[in-house]
């Protein structure tokens, strides 16, 4: 009886066991969960922490809530004009809606990505369809991208309850026959810039050459008319000067002149002076005090 007994108690500690593991469950913070009841979703988007379900009626369902990244498939593309890009793109995405997942998934993420990578293709193929091929070239990727996410995020939130957070451009190919072709654009529109540079910078520079050759001319011109005005002053100082001396001395200056003269006069050795000896010119030579001079003196 006694056996019977504890027997009967060791079961029902067990069977509340099994019922107390059974009844909780704990979503992780990196985790969103749905409960399931036969199958039928009686709720959605279950948070982190401990949670109560019914064991065997209740099952439950979790999925990863982080950001996940699809790599896509190298494709090719067509430009507005019609010409072909090879395009490596990637995918950031994210579970938003985890009941809305399950339904079109049955929370399978290769399910998943299988849905998500036509549609990134399909965005792709008409935003580069939007574009000339020099409009891809120059532009940023991030603005490349911004339309093609923006409006594949709306469909997946819609159709798969998840979130497109950004799709990436990893690299971006010109086939052989194009590459050629978009090298020599690029080639001569640099040398059309290249051009323009050359000829505004020989504009700038005739102007700049021009105008400091015109302040050229005017400093010239006015270090000239100063020049011409200070010798004219010290010609006249000058004169005045020597009048002044020549006042206070006069024979004296005659006598001083003559001398000079006699000096440059007879400088050169070849040089040949036909004169009369009695010239006023040899005044000086003939007689140091010439007729006049001791009375000019003595007066």
């Amino acid at each position: 009886m006694i056996n019977n007994r504890s027997l009967l108690i060791v079961a029902g500690v067990a069977v509340l066991a099994w019922v107390g593991s059974n009844s909780l469950y704990i979503v992780d913070e990196t985790q969103r969960a749905i409960k399931l009841r036969f199958g039928e979703i009686v709720e959605a988007n279950i948070q982190p922490g401990l949670h109560f379900k019914v064991p065997v009626t209740n099952t439950v369902r979790t999925f990863d809530a982080r950001v996940l990244t699809l790599d896509t498939d190298t494709s090719r593309y067509l430009t507005l004009e019609k010409k072909a890009v090879i395009v490596d793109s990637y995918v950031k995405w994210k579970i938003v809606d985890p009941a809305r997942y399950y339904e079109a998934t049955s929370g399978n993420e290769q399910s998943a990505e299988r849905l998500i990578s036509p549609r990134v293709d399909e965005a792709l193929r008409n935003q580069f369809g939007k574009l000339e091929l020099q409009e891809i070239i120059a532009e940023k990727r991030d603005q490349l991208m911004s339309e093609p996410t923006h409006e594949l995020d709306q469909i997946m939130r819609k159709e798969l309850g998840v979130a497109i957070l950004d799709i990436r451009i990893k690299r971006i190919d010109l086939p052989d026959e194009v590459t050629q072709a978009v090298y020599e654009r690029m080639r001569t529109e640099r040398h059309r810039e290249a051009r323009e540079y050359r000829a505004q910078g020989q504009e700038q520079a005739e102007k700049i050459r021009a105008n400091a050759e015109r302040r050229r001319q005017v400093l010239l011109a006015e270090a000239q008319s100063k020049a011409e005005t200070l010798r004219g002053q010290g010609d006249a100082e000058a004169a005045s000067i020597y009048a002044k001396a020549y006042q206070q001395d006069t024979e004296f200056f005659r006598f001083y002149r003559s001398l000079n003269a006699y000096k440059d006069s007879f400088d050169g050795k070849q040089d040949l002076l036909v004169l009369d000896p009695n010239s006023d010119f040899f005044r000086y030579l003939n007689s140091p005090t010439p007729s006049g001079a001791g009375q000019a003196g003595g007066s």
